[in-house]
């Protein structure tokens, strides 16, 4: 742990506490992809068509408080107060044209291949759980070249309830039949963190594009940059050395 000085004894222990790791769940947007920016240019392409913000285009800023990692059930009653079905037709019109920005500009976070490389060597479970659209989470996961790296795709609205409550991520657990105390989740939103927290699993925050000071009010486990972070590497040397020290190796 010397060379980590930034990480709390407690992060440390709440990592060290997984080994033997059977699993890795991640979210998708934000996490897996730095897709904000194209949400955000299809909000500002598509809202003030509708007279919305008097017709200015929102802001990063006013997309983090009020839409990032927000389910789309939830967008649509915002913008449509009083004509919910109009406010889902504008979310569906809002995501095609996010998958129409995406298919060209969709980029993965930095040190996304190496984090991979990780988990697959050591055999590791995995699933991808998200609060997107079915149609937009299986473009990304494709776009991204990750459709063989997870096992299953887990979906916001084919769960009893979405994020920020625990379903998607318990549905994730039973599904590939790990224990939660053998997985830890990465995610990027309030809402994320706040479903994995629920779960009952360590969460690593991203702070992609969500300040750090707004995703510590989700208490995650760890926040880091990206997949590069010493941070990361060092909670996740750690969970190496627990393991080995169980199996006798080095």
């Amino acid at each position: 742990m010397g060379s980590s000085p930034e990480i709390s004894i407690d992060s440390m222990s709440s990592f060290s506490r997984l080994a033997p790791l059977e699993a890795v769940l991640f979210d998708i947007d934000g996490t897996l992809c730095d897709s904000d920016p194209l949400h955000i240019s299809a909000f500002q392409e598509l809202l003030p068509q509708i007279g919305f913000n008097g017709g200015a285009p929102i802001t990063e800023e006013f997309f983090i408080q009020n839409f990032a990692g927000k389910h789309n059930d939830d967008l649509a009653t915002f913008l449509f107060p009083d004509d919910h079905a109009r406010g889902v037709k504008f979310m569906e019109d809002k995501e095609a044209v996010f998958r129409r920005m995406a298919k060209e500009k969709l980029e993965p976070i930095n040190g996304l291949d190496k984090l991979v490389k990780w988990i697959e060597t050591r055999g590791l479970r995995r699933a991808a759980v998200t609060n997107a659209p079915r149609p937009n989470a299986d473009m990304m996961v494709s776009v991204l070249g990750l459709s063989d790296f997870f096992e299953f795709v887990i979906v916001g609205d084919e769960c009893e309830r979405a994020k920020p409550f625990p379903d998607p991520y318990l549905k994730a657990l039973e599904q590939l039949k790990v224990s939660k105390d053998h997985t830890f989740i990465c995610e990027d939103s309030v809402s994320g963190i706040t479903a994995g927290v629920a779960a009952g699993m360590p969460v690593i925050g991203l702070a992609t594009r969500n300040p750090e000071d707004l995703l510590k009010t989700a208490n995650p486990t760890l926040l880091v940059k990206d997949y590069a972070d010493p941070k990361l590497w060092a909670a996740l040397e750690e969970i190496d050395r627990k393991t080995g020290a169980a199996t006798g190796s080095a």
